[in-house]
């Protein structure tokens, strides 16, 4: 058993940061190959600027993702996230602003919002704890184990 626990101590932060940063960077990439229709879809839902707003989401993700990924400055970058991810859960998944008649989209929405509030809590533990084992730059003031 400890030497599971000691592997996970090694490996996983490296591990959680990746598989963490694959939504941020997806949803990036969707963002820049579809980023009329992404624009559109913003300003559907009332937002000024929408084009400005849109750039401002992609480099937060990609910035605060890279920065998680590599282990370099990972609460920063998770902070980064955090103000990318807040809006957009309460702007894009506001569930009880949907039609109490259309069940599924409220469900849809329900899931995305809460799936978007544990996120946030992961983000919150990058803050807290920092970038851990094989990044670029372990935080030195993280807690020790």
């Amino acid at each position: 058993m400890k030497a599971l626990c000691d592997f996970a101590k090694t490996y996983g932060p490296a591990a959680g940061r990746f598989l963490i940063t694959l939504l941020f960077l997806r949803s990036a990439f969707g963002k820049i190959t579809g980023f009329t229709a992404v624009a559109a879809g913003m300003a559907k839902k009332g937002m000024p600027y929408a084009e400005v707003f849109l750039v401002g989401a992609i480099v937060l993700e990609i910035a605060g993702s890279l920065m998680i990924l590599l282990g370099w400055h990972a609460r920063v970058g998770a902070l980064l996230l955090a103000i990318f991810l807040i809006p957009a859960t309460l702007i894009f998944h506001d569930f009880w602003a949907v039609d109490p008649a259309q069940l599924r989209e409220v469900v849809n929405q329900t899931n995305h919002f809460y799936k978007n509030v544990t996120i946030l809590g992961a983000l919150v533990f990058i803050m807290g704890m920092g970038s851990g084992a094989l990044g670029l730059k372990p935080d030195p003031a993280a807690p020790a184990t």
